[in-house]
């Protein structure tokens, strides 16, 4: 199989340079000036250091890159459906793997369903689980969780996908997979918030694992597999993201707890998540009151301490 991945940002540049060990591979990029400064330099700006194999060919000629026969879709969730759309013509019956993570705000899908309704024909899939660009890129062993509704196409994409530092696990649970990494964005903020507001790793603790809670509640509703929440795509993406100044979900928290200004321009796919998953909670009377606290934070709706205590006056329970 030849691969295509459409988005040159630093996931999908990290991606490209693992899977060029294996291969020739094209990265995609809608800006041309992107594309020449990445031919010229070997390099890409969003991973400065990390040179780019010879084996990659950037380009910005979608028609060109769609030639491959697996195409890696590593866009920011909110854009998905945009550039789908746009780019219909030439994704028509393809094989498409989403690399994002998130729930569309307008639809409260996750990014296989809005493949499977943009492109009716595609054949989607899910790479997804913990894991930090900059670590790919520079070869450092990473494990991802594959998830495929079609088995014998997850096998084929198992083995396709697999390099030296990145181990893919299969699944046939894109629903699980899917809201594992999506939700594990909306408790990162959290985390990043609790941190620091100067709340401590004992309430960071206590919001890992009540969000894990909240995860496989919301996991449950939309007919994931617990098992799948346990798993790369869940328990191990939250566990990451909770705990690392790498992670944009994390620092935006943390930003948020410091009342500091956050970079406008850097995606932070759990605030539209929060937003999604709020409302749906709502409408289906699903208790999620972390995820709604984050998104009333994230709104301005809350100041921190107004999010802390709604948190801590809410009626004891069991666990």
């Amino acid at each position: 199989m030849s691969v295509s991945i459409l988005g040159a940002g630093a996931f999908g540049t990290a991606l490209a340079i693992s899977l060029a060990h294996k291969g020739p591979v094209t990265l995609w990029s809608r800006d041309a000036e992107q594309t020449r400064r990445m031919q010229e330099a070997r390099e890409n700006t969003r991973l400065p250091g990390v040179a780019l194999p010879t084996e990659i060919n950037a380009t910005s000629d979608i028609d060109h890159a769609a030639q491959g026969d697996v195409l890696l879709l590593a866009v920011p969730m909110q854009q998905l459906r945009s550039v789908l759309t746009r780019y219909a013509s030439a994704l028509g019956g393809k094989t498409l793997v989403a690399c994002c993570k998130g729930i569309e705000l307008a639809s409260g899908m996750g990014p296989v369903s809005v493949i499977a309704q943009t492109i009716p024909d595609a054949r989607p899939a899910l790479l997804t689980g913990p894991s930090f660009a900059d670590d790919i890129a520079r070869g450092l062993p990473t494990a991802l969780t594959l998830a495929c509704s079609e088995a014998g196409l997850g096998h084929a994409l198992q083995n396709e996908l697999t390099t030296a530092n990145l181990r893919l696990y299969r699944t046939t649970d894109t629903v699980g997979a899917e809201l594992g990494g999506a939700l594990k964005n909306v408790m990162a903020i959290g985390c990043g918030a609790s941190i620091g507001a100067g709340l401590g790793d004992s309430a960071r603790a206590a919001l890992i694992t009540r969000g894990f809670a909240e995860m496989q509640r919301f996991a449950a509703l939309r007919g994931g597999q617990p098992e799948t929440l346990m798993g790369l795509s869940g328990l191990g993406d939250l566990v990451l993201t909770c705990s690392s100044d790498l992670s944009r979900n994390y620092r935006y928290g943390l930003s948020l707890g410091q009342k500091q200004t956050f970079d406008a321009s850097t995606t932070v796919e759990g605030v539209a998540t929060a937003r999604a998953v709020a409302d749906i909670a709502a409408a289906e009377g699903l208790d999620m009151p972390i995820s709604t606290t984050v998104a009333e934070l994230s709104s301005g709706a809350y100041s921190v301490t107004e999010a802390i205590q709604s948190l801590l006056n809410r009626p004891l329970k069991e666990e």
